[in-house]
């Protein structure tokens, strides 16, 4: 477990976002997808006391939950960041110098492939194609595309991150 999972789960979860889903499911039969999709939009990804909570209130075992858990690449057991950060890896994008963005977005910000910033601002997700070849190397924000990119228009696009909130 990283260090960021470990502080989060020393915190208490409140578990009232996830009784509310879990509420307008009970008298669905098969209903664990839509409920697991729904209690990671509330808290941005699967709290380990919402397992146990969807395993007692929906009669399910929590190996069951884990099973689809580990299954689907849609689901995240550990906290991310705000942001995001997927670099595409794809052919185009590595011919094109992705192994030089995703060295330098380790470096500027201390994680790599799914790894999370301790500050929760930040995931990093290397790709196997994000779709915009024309554009490589590519890095998505979110929903916001980055093309053509260069280390240094790469770190122009994590600066700007790094000044919101």
């Amino acid at each position: 477990m990283s260090e960021v999972a470990e502080k989060v789960q020393e915190q208490e979860v409140d578990l009232t976002g996830a009784n509310q889903v879990i509420d307008k499911y009970l008298d669905m039969h098969g209903a664990l997808m839509p409920v697991l999709q729904e209690i990671q939009e509330v808290y941005g990804y699967i709290p380990e006391p919402t397992v146990h909570l969807v395993a007692e209130r929906l009669n399910v075992y929590t190996s069951q939950i884990y099973g689809v858990l580990t299954f689907y690449a849609q689901f995240h057991l550990e906290p991310r960041g705000k942001y995001i950060v997927r670099v595409c890896m794809g052919t185009a994008c590595h011919v094109k110098g992705a192994g030089r963005i995703a060295d330098t977005l380790k470096e500027r910000l201390g994680i790599g492939h799914a790894e999370t910033t301790e500050d929760l601002k930040f995931t990093a997700e290397y790709v196997a194609c994000i779709g915009a070849c024309g554009m490589a190397p590519v890095i998505m924000v979110n929903d916001a595309t980055y093309g053509s990119l260069s280390v240094q228009k790469m770190d122009d696009v994590i600066q700007k991150y790094m000044k919101m909130d």
